[in-house]
């Protein structure tokens, strides 16, 4: 089965496809960090659903780089990932918080070929 690949933006001609990693080096069910463009990305292998997420790495509540180390679960079919400090939630398909405060994240569309994932920017 081919795994779904998450593209929350409306993707353009303008976003430019990076290099992440190669699918093994991402724990399943789990994130990792890729640092890309300057930009410290944690990748999701979402593999009990069979997808995969991109979103920024730092927690907006204690700006700290830490989201890629968070659990990973389903809110009513949302993805989300909790913050492993404060357990905050965010939806990996929006980047919107899950707790009904102001503090969102941004999320990368992201897609997966021949065993290599890649993180579009803008």
């Amino acid at each position: 089965m081919t795994p779904k690949e998450h593209t929350s933006q409306t993707l353009t001609d303008t976003v430019n496809w990076h290099l992440a990693a190669r699918v093994e080096d991402f724990p399943e069910n789990g994130g990792a960090c890729v640092y890309v463009e300057g930009k410290q990305i944690a990748v999701f292998n979402f593999s009990a659903r069979n997808e995969w997420y991109a979103c920024q790495n730092m927690c907006p509540h204690k700006q700290q780089m830490i989201l890629s180390r968070g659990m990973i679960g389903s809110q009513a079919e949302e993805p989300k990932v909790a913050c492993p400090f404060h357990k905050k939630t965010f939806s990996l398909s929006t980047g919107k918080s899950l707790n009904g405060d102001t503090c969102d994240i941004d999320t990368y569309p992201i897609r997966v070929e021949e065993g290599v994932v890649y993180i579009g920017l803008s």
